[in-house]
């Protein structure tokens, strides 16, 4: 029986989190609304998301929340029952994964909570944003590099030295902050982001098994879960946003899968369209300010795609289709290299 465990594991959380989104979802809803947790729009957007503004948002704390209790109750549920796992109890990795996903859910929460005090688009400054997250980032970087060379196995590390850990902790630092700010662009439609986080988990989960880390793995479905669940909501036209809260902690947290699993490469291919809606973003403010055009309508690029005159739903649907293959392409390239 016990060698079955982790695969009910593995199907038993993901479901875990669906549920109680589904469950909690409308109650959120109400509480948000009671509170006056609304949506506030950008003044020079496209005219047609005028209609979003007051829409509940924050609706990441139920996406995080779901997730990281489902992953609790598959923790629980494995060591319960296999007498391997019951051992004193030290640090793990997922720890630190869940640890900067609760750190940056906090900066987004802060984000949100300014921009409904203060009744419009902007909450902290980008500095005050940047600074913060680079203080998370640079926090896990350095704290799994630690781990990596003191409890893990099969590790690279020779010694522990400054020439080693500094190239590899700096990299992840940049890219928690590029895939955080990444799926923050992204949630721009309605059902965008959680979409896209629903094929990155799931895709993640797979080569967390196939690397072998089954705790990523379950933290990967939880968070498909319960962005599935997400999906019921926030789909067009949206009832619930998940706010800066939850993309900025979805966008880390895939960085940080990433980082756990060392595959720079798959973060690249499974966060595809965010870093691609990021992208579009820094090339559009480098045109205007050095030459004073635009390259696109509007940045993000899901924006030039509605101005161009595209639904809602079509950006959407096109979107989830591109991830959904670069998700397929990494998966299969990673499935190759089992062979060789």
């Amino acid at each position: 029986m016990a060698s079955h465990l982790p695969a009910i594991a593995l199907v038993a959380a993901p479901l875990i989190s669906l549920v109680l989104v589904l469950a909690l979802g409308n109650p959120m809803i109400r509480w948000l609304r009671r509170i006056g947790a609304g949506q506030r729009v950008r003044d020079d957007g496209p005219q047609r998301h005028l209609d979003k503004e007051g829409t509940p948002t924050m609706g990441g704390l139920l996406i995080v929340g779901a997730a990281l209790l489902a992953l609790v109750a598959g923790a629980w549920w494995e060591w319960r029952w296999m007498p391997a796992l019951q051992q004193p109890w030290r640090p793990h990795p997922a720890f630190l994964i869940v640890a900067a996903i609760v750190a940056s859910a906090g900066i987004g929460l802060a984000d949100d909570w300014k921009k409904i005090k203060r009744g419009r688009s902007l909450g902290l400054r980008a500095r005050q944003k940047l600074l913060l997250q680079f203080l998370v980032s640079a926090g896990f970087a350095l704290a799994l590099t630690w781990w990596r060379k003191t409890s893990d196995t099969g590790i690279v590390f020779s010694s522990f030295s400054w020439s080693h850990l500094l190239p590899w902790a700096a990299f992840w630092t940049l890219a928690m902050m590029a895939s955080s700010n990444a799926m923050n662009l992204a949630d721009g439609l309605d059902g965008l982001a959680a979409g896209l986080c629903v094929i990155s988990s799931l895709a993640f989960a797979v080569l967390a098994l196939i690397a072998g880390h089954h705790a990523v793995a379950v933290l990967a479905l939880c968070l498909g879960g319960a962005c599935l669940g997400f999906l019921w909501f926030n789909r067009h036209p949206a009832r619930l946003f998940m706010g800066d809260v939850g993309s900025l902690a979805l966008g880390a947290a895939m960085a940080a899968m990433a980082a756990r699993l060392d595959a720079p490469l798959a973060l690249l291919g499974l966060c595809l369209v965010p870093f691609i809606e990021m992208f579009s973003v820094i090339i559009q403010v480098i045109s205007f300010k050095t030459t004073g055009r635009r390259v696109f309508r509007m940045s993000p690029i899901h924006h030039h795609f509605e101005l161009s005159g595209w639904s809602e739903r079509k950006v959407v649907y096109v979107f989830w289709l591109v991830q959904a293959v670069a998700a397929a392409g990494v998966v299969a390239w990673y499935l190759s290299r089992l062979g060789q």
